[in-house]
């Protein structure tokens, strides 16, 4: 049974009143009591891109360990977070979900050093971009109907992901194409439950990957005692469990550290939105309403810039994502000179003018997960890739 309309806040968007799918599908009725937001949400998780996360890199690349975490995984995560954030602030938690499992579908293998591979590789077609990329999976590339490209899903959930960052100004050839079919009014903000989800993502990362970093020895707790703020919750760990193993304190501290984060944004929002009291108003409100205190921003970009300096560009880190691009790049040109080393569906598919003919292939490597990159290499080239894990 759907909530009442009475437990929404009036400026949460409203599934009742969404502006629709691109493509009509007169077929596919309600199909039990879900909303139309319900209905985004299970299509995401029914997709093939999605199942890839399970095989795509989050931090570390290609990882030996099963206990290291992966796209999938993280953006589980990401829609726990997101869920309680949009249910305290009154929002709609299946948009907000939806948004949350599905902002990293675009991502190539090997994350961004992948991501850093194709765009080189299509600098003279466009370049790449893996939050446009996951427009473009939802809307064309995954397409599971008869009926109609993609996995059509509502205009509010699209808009969420084209916003991912804010308002676009200067959209890349793939935003801008779907864009045009579809538009999605990418100079104003989007819906509080894609705001939230942005910060969701940013929450989980900041903290998750603060655990995984120090699993593998990446990171040590005297260099996070640096930090004031990390240093105060430790404080308080200890204090609190004085008689806990190391590792336990270190779990507890990046729970408690989750927790500061999310009690800081909701209270920080709630103030934001006094007077504001429909979608409308938060699309036009020419900033973004949820948000973190002045403080609290403050010091997550600071737990930023010690992420970057000590875990993303670790010497092993970028060892491993030299290793990781010039896999990718050898890919795109294997598959440039000889389109037959695509699968079937995608080389009889191949265009012949550019730039469509390189967006194809590179519509081909991005939907890999790492290790069927690794085996596809391994196939082309006769050796197995070397120096992609790093852990």
């Amino acid at each position: 049974m759907l909530p009442p309309a009475m437990s929404r806040a009036p400026y949460a968007a409203d599934p009742a009143k969404t502006r629709g799918r691109e493509f009509d599908q007169p077929g596919h009725g309600a199909r039990g009591p879900r909303s139309a937001f319900q209905r985004d949400r299970d299509r995401i998780i029914h997709s093939i891109a999605f199942r890839r996360l399970a095989g795509k890199t989050q931090v570390f690349v290609a990882p030996d360990g099963d206990h290291y975490r992966v796209r999938l995984t993280h953006s589980l995560e990401v829609a726990q977070i997101g869920r309680v954030i949009a249910r305290a602030l009154g929002l709609d938690e299946d948009l907000t979900e939806a948004l949350c499992l599905s902002h990293d579908l675009g991502h190539p293998p090997f994350g961004h050093p992948g991501e850093n591979a194709l765009d080189e590789a299509l600098q003279r077609h466009g370049g790449f971009d893996h939050n446009e990329h996951a427009l473009r999976t939802v809307m064309r590339l995954d397409a599971p109907y008869c009926d109609c490209p993609g996995l059509n899903l509502t205009w509010e959930t699209l808009e969420g992901l084209a916003k991912h960052n804010g308002p676009v100004a200067q959209p890349g050839w793939a935003l801008t194409e779907l864009n045009a079919a579809f538009p999605l009014e990418l100079s104003q903000w989007s819906s509080l439950e894609g705001q939230v989800a942005a910060l969701a993502d940013d929450i989980a990362y900041d903290n998750h990957d603060i655990d995984d970093g120090l699993r593998a020895g990446f990171l040590e707790l005297d260099q996070l005692l640096e930090l004031d703020f990390i240093a105060d919750l430790w404080r308080d760990v200890e204090k609190r469990f004085p008689n806990a193993r190391r590792d336990e304190q270190l779990r507890e501290m990046v729970r408690s550290q989750i927790g500061v984060m999310v009690n800081d944004l909701l209270e920080t929002t709630r103030a934001n939105l006094k007077g504001i009291d429909s979608v409308e108003q938060v699309r036009g409100a020419g900033c973004a309403l949820a948000t973190f205190s002045p403080d609290m921003a403050k010091q997550e970009r600071t737990l930023k810039t010690f992420m970057y300096a000590n875990l993303y560009h670790h010497e092993a880190q970028k060892r491993a994502a030299q290793a990781a691009r010039s896999v990718i790049a050898k890919l795109y040109v294997a598959y440039d000179q000889e389109p037959a080393l695509m699968n079937s569906g995608w080389s009889e598919t191949l265009p012949d003018a550019q730039p469509e003919r390189a967006r194809h292939i590179a519509d081909f490597i991005a939907g890999m997960t790492d290790r069927f990159a690794m085996n596809q290499y391994s196939r082309i080239y006769g050796e197995r890739p070397e120096g992609l894990s790093n852990v």
